[in-house]
């Protein structure tokens, strides 16, 4: 099986944090976005990954690397593929028509979920599902009486179901999907100026194919400060377990940590309550400070900070007592100096 993940996309509704780093590369919970997405997806294939192709935009070479390494941690063959242009969800996947071969798991890098079941490959294709409140905000599936879906809506405006597409796809063959992603391109078909990837799936499911539900547990968002933060806390807490031990290269003095916390290599914390629900990358400091819920990355400082529902960047500095900030890479903020 292969996985592929569209992230072209730099992630415009979380910056700061995304001028220097793409959002999929975000840690959370001392581990990149994509790589959680892609480990989770392993598990419920439940077989040897082959291949894991990402399609990213201009983001150097130093990120394609850790893309790559991303893929061999699986044990898998790591390719990269170039969206220049927005074109649509089905102009993404066309991108890396040379890897779209036999089944495949489609990805979209700005969600992650927790998922108990194994992937029921007897069917044609599985869309991951999610009930939704208002599902007027996202492309939702209508079901038969047997559990296929007969339908794919773009956000109704009236109800027709609550089974909210959560960006998360397997195709038992990559060769029809590509088969309806060339004809709805060759024919200029498109859906709010884009070539999207619900058109296919529609055209395959007018010809027969048989689509059947992957229901998730939680579906947690990464699009923006507060909800990556709020993701970050949930991950910590299902990882608790894992999380419940610091690496010995960890300094923590007259502290207080409240778990769930992540704690990585060479952190240093003094007079200080961290958690629950923190992250802090390598070689972060916290001096005298109180940190609640909050995800702050690789080497920066925190003096005197009392901070709740914060993200900080990696390399920054922080001095003051703001209750809730969002400060990017190499950023400085100076409450204290006179």
């Amino acid at each position: 099986m292969k996985i592929i993940v569209p992230m072209a996309g730099r992630g415009s509704r979380l910056r700061p944090h995304t001028l220097t780093v793409p959002k999929p590369l975000i840690p959370i919970a001392g581990k990149p976005i994509v790589q959680r997405l892609v480990e989770d997806i392993a598990k419920v294939a439940g077989e040897k990954i082959e291949e894991v192709a990402f399609i990213i935009g201009d983001f150097g070479p130093e990120i394609e690397k850790s893309l790559i390494q991303i893929a061999e941690k699986l044990g898998a063959k790591g390719s990269v593929y170039y969206q220049n242009d927005p074109l649509g969800t089905a102009h993404a996947i066309k991108c890396a028509e040379q890897s779209m071969s036999g089944d495949v798991v489609i990805a979209f890098a700005d969600t992650l979920f927790r998922a108990d079941f194994v992937l029921d490959k007897n069917s044609d294709g599985v869309i991951w599902v999610k009930s939704v409140e208002d599902p007027s905000a996202f492309g939702v599936v209508k079901l038969d009486n047997y559990g296929f879906i007969t339908d794919f809506v773009e956000k109704p405006q009236t109800f027709v179901s609550d089974l909210a597409i959560i960006g998360i796809y397997y195709f038992s063959s990559a060769e029809k999907l590509m088969s309806e992603i060339n004809y709805i391109m060759d024919n200029d078909i498109k859906n709010g100026g884009e070539y999207q990837l619900t058109t296919a799936l529609e055209n395959l499911r007018a010809k027969g194919a048989k689509f059947s539900l992957g229901k998730v547990n939680d579906w947690m968002d990464c699009g923006n400060k507060n909800a990556t933060v709020e993701t970050n806390s949930k991950i910590l807490e299902y990882e608790r377990e894992e999380m419940s031990t610091f690496p010995t290269s960890a300094v923590i003095e007259n502290s207080l940590i409240i778990q769930p916390c992540f704690i990585g290599e060479n952190v240093r914390i003094s007079n200080s309550k961290v958690g629950p629900g923190v992250s802090l990358g390598n070689n972060t400091v916290i001096v005298n400070s109180n940190i609640e819920n909050s995800l702050i990355q690789e080497n920066t400082r925190i003096n005197h900070g009392n901070l709740s529902n914060s993200m900080i960047g990696n390399s920054a500095q922080y001095f003051g007592v703001a209750r809730e900030i969002s400060l990017g890479d190499y950023s400085v903020l100076d409450f204290l100096s006179k």
